[in-house]
């Protein structure tokens, strides 16, 4: 994240990540800040689009499932 996709959001770009199950766990666990015991209760639905919104420091503002 900090990395590869920190630097894009910080100059306005959106990014689109194509994944599944444990990938997008991890990273969900990552940008949410969910601890080890919560994270095994995060519903990962196949196909379902999730849109976070940032602020200027990377922190998530908002979540959206569609």
């Amino acid at each position: 994240m900090e990395d590869e996709i920190a630097p894009k959001l910080l100059v306005g770009k959106n990014i689109i990540i194509a994944a599944r199950g444990n990938s997008l766990r991890t990273l969900s666990k990552y940008i949410e800040n969910i601890s080890d015991d919560d994270i095994i209760n995060l519903e990962m639905v196949t196909g379902q689009p999730v849109v976070y919104d940032f602020d200027d420091g990377v922190n998530v503002l908002s979540k959206e499932k569609y």
